[in-house]
């Protein structure tokens, strides 16, 4: 089997080195000899029959990751990814419109703005994952060619259940924190997981402008009083270093690391930041060693306009944690209040996903996103290759657009998830077919409607007009099943009337 091209050379000197204060925001390009994309303060995005719209967010840094194209079955009947759970690419996107603009192609991941969406996949009745496929016809091309859904979903802890967790709470306290009141949306959040956790959990806490320093020891969340005067009483003060503030954050969660707890840092920060001495690859790689030693890292994104999703995206990915963006309390609540005290608990790693195609049945197909998360076939069972993190009751998904030979029917190729349990050596693998069912379902229409959306955003230029975006829009209205999925559609609304 030949080596696909796997999209993992990112270059983040750049995008690291980027000091950050109260008073200005420092240009990380002139900081080294590399730099990644970002959108400049005038930059405007072509819109086909429209007037351009002006990209008003200046200083925020991304990585154009490329897009999958059509692969031969009959050359490579493999794909094979790691699995992710990130959310951040789309709210990112969400916060853009709604200030009137929209986002750069290189924001996009699209991967994120499918698992986004809970389609509300059925856990396994016994085990650690439950697989759902499903194939029908693409909404948006022509004969033959098949929309492939696969869904996967993690076992349930209930809360009694759970593992004690140990958390850490990192958080950015620099001058730009004080830009849009984002030091008040972190803490506002941080007081809503505190509610949601176990009086036996412990949260302690470190802080970093220009020094990082130590603000509450671990304390158990039976003492909620003092956790949540801790958290009130943050301030700004000035300039940062996120490699010693994280250092800090893990030496405090090593000191009181405990086996048979979740031992978490959770880093809330706008990530534009020096990174000290050791420059971005050391602290990449210290991330991952901690990681090893299971004491994992989830990062949590505030503010537009200097901002690194670059940085915030790779500090997750390398901590085996997940990457979300905070854009207003409504988020907070959703990911704070709901989401992050159900997953805190890892039940999978190493996580990979390889689906073989028949080519006797299918002509070519196309993995709709994970780009940054591509896996050579070869490497679908070498466990030097890492894979992804899978929290308690999350759920994946991965679309793929595929065209089907003529009189195709019935089973085109089968989905393999790869993985093993925490503290265990031994993988395990689950295998589930994917079968023609000759009509596209409901669910599958809607993350149609929102793939489709993530490329028009993407791909920019005269793709992106009105017709498009009007058929994207109708077969979201017609197949959106819960609040968050309408709320899209008036996104796509929003969309429309920039126009």
């Amino acid at each position: 089997m030949k080596k696909k091209r796997v999209w993992t050379c990112i270059v983040l000197a750049g995008t690291l080195i980027a000091g950050c204060s109260s008073g200005s925001n420092n240009n990380a390009a002139s900081n080294s000899g590399q730099s990644a994309n970002r959108a400049p303060e005038s930059s405007t995005v072509a819109m086909g029959d429209r007037a351009p719209v002006p990209q008003k967010q200046e200083g925020m840094y991304f990585q154009d990751y490329g897009t999958n194209p059509f692969v031969s079955a009959e050359e490579d009947a493999l794909s094979t990814f790691a699995i992710d759970v990130d959310t951040g690419s789309y709210t990112i996107a969400r916060n853009y419109i709604e200030n009137g603009s929209l986002p750069p192609g290189e924001a996009v991941r699209l991967e994120e703005y499918v698992n986004y969406f809970d389609m509300a996949y059925e856990p396994p009745a016994d085990g650690t994952f439950a697989i759902h496929a499903d194939a029908g016809p693409s909404p948006f091309e022509d004969d033959h060619y098949e929309l492939v859904r696969i869904g996967v979903k993690g076992k349930e802890v209930e809360p009694e259940e759970r593992k004690r967790a140990n958390l850490t709470f990192v958080i950015d306290v620099s001058g730009s924190m004080d830009r849009g009141n984002r030091i008040d949306l972190v803490k506002q959040s941080l007081e809503l997981l505190v509610e949601e956790l176990n009086g036996d959990d412990t949260i302690g806490i470190v802080v970093y402008g220009s020094t990082a320093h130590d603000v509450l020891a671990p304390t158990a969340v039976e003492e909620r009083d003092r956790i949540l005067k801790a958290i009130g009483g943050l301030t700004i003060e000035d300039s940062t270093n996120v490699e010693d503030g994280l250092l800090l954050g893990y030496r405090m969660a090593n000191e009181s690391f405990d086996p048979a707890a979740v031992n978490r840092i959770i880093l809330c920060s706008d990530g534009v930041a020096n990174v000290g001495e050791t420059g971005p690859e050391g602290i990449l790689e210290k991330i991952e060693r901690y990681a090893e030693e299971q004491i994992y890292l989830s990062t949590f994104g505030f503010g537009m306009g200097n901002y690194n999703d670059v940085l915030m995206e790779q500090l997750a990915d390398k901590g085996d944690g997940v990457y979300a963006y905070i854009d207003d309390m409504q988020e907070a609540k959703k990911v704070f209040g709901t989401e992050l005290t159900g997953t805190l608990q890892t039940i999978a790693q190493e996580a990979k996903i390889q689906v073989a195609f028949d080519p006797e049945k299918v002509e070519e197909y196309r993995l709709l996103g994970y780009e940054n998360r591509a896996v050579a076939d070869e490497d679908f069972r070498n466990h030097r290759v890492d894979g992804g993190e899978v929290g308690a009751g999350h759920s994946v998904t991965a679309l793929y657009a595929v065209r089907t030979k003529e009189r195709a029917s019935g089973e085109i190729g089968k989905v393999t998830i790869r993985y093993k349990e925490p503290e265990s050596e031994t993988f395990q693998e689950m295998t589930s077919a994917i079968r023609l069912s000759g009509e596209l379902s409901i669910e599958s229409r809607f993350l149609a409607s929102v793939a489709k959306f993530a490329e028009l955003l993407k791909d920019g230029g005269e793709e992106v007009n009105g017709n498009v975006l009007s058929e994207v829009r109708r077969l979201a209205r017609d197949s959106a099943g819960s609040k968050e999925q309408e709320a899209f559609v008036q996104l796509l609304d929003q969309v429309m009337e920039l126009r």
